[in-house]
This record gives C-alpha cells, structure tokens and sequence, in this order.
C-alpha cells in the first residue's frame, strides 16, 4: 500500500494556500508522504491545464488516502471533485473542517460529500491523532 497522501483544498488565495500548508505538514510530520496539488504542479497556464489535470487525477490513482480541507460556507469545487473521485476509486477521505459556521441543521458539510468520508475531523490536532492511529 502507498504511504501517498493527497492534500485537497482551494488554493486560490494566500490564506488557502497557508492553510493547506498547515494541514500538509501534519500529514507529513506522521510519516506520510504528500502531494499538495499548489506546490507540486506547475503554476497554472492556459497551456498546461491538461497535464495539471492527469497530474491531479494521477495522484488521487495511487495515493493511499486523502486529506481534504473543508471550510467555507460551502465546499471548493474542485476539493468536491477530487472527493467524488477518490471516493468513486475506493480512496478512505478525511475530511478536516475547523469552521464554526453551520450549514446545515443536521450535517456539517452536505450528505454527499460527508458520507463520501471515513473520518471528519475538527483541528489540526484531532489530525494528527487520527493519522497517529492508522500508522500503528
């Protein structure tokens, strides 16, 4: 089995991408290596989003499990995407949401993307805990 792990979350700003970083290193500090789809792609370009693309969907292939950011009054596209995927391929997904806001009454993401999960975690340290317990 890999040790791959696959960190998904938006990207588009600073704050996201310093968040991922975070979540990216405690991942790593548990014996795991990563993909963090911002630092190990290209930048983007109008020329190269295919090999971005195959790249990404190469990763959630043969990674062991995923990481995924969840925060925000609604969850990033593209996080949402590579969840159905991993999922789809049989990945276990850990979802990390530390947002206080609610969405829902009952879920704390949305039934799809929450029943896509084997574990959602609310800190970086319940993380770390959870990636301590599947190493042993």
């Amino acid at each position: 089995m890999s040790d791959l792990v696959y960190v998904a979350g938006p990207l588009f700003d600073e704050g996201e991408r310093w968040w991922l970083e975070r979540v990216e290193e405690v991942v790593a500090a548990a014996g795991f290596s990563t993909f963090l789809p911002h630092r190990d792609n290209p930048s983007k370009t109008a020329s190269n989003v295919e090999e971005i693309f195959r790249s990404n969907r190469a990763n959630l292939d043969s990674c062991a499990f995923v990481v995924a950011s969840l925060n925000g009054l609604t969850t990033d596209d593209g996080t949402a995407w590579e969840i159905g995927y991993a999922h789809a391929r049989g990945r276990p997904i850990i979802g990390i949401h530390t947002d206080w806001r609610s969405r829902f009454p009952d879920e704390v993401v949305n039934l799809m993307i929450e029943r896509s999960l084997a574990h959602l975690v609310h800190s970086l340290a319940e993380l770390s805990q959870r990636l301590l317990d599947l190493r042993l």
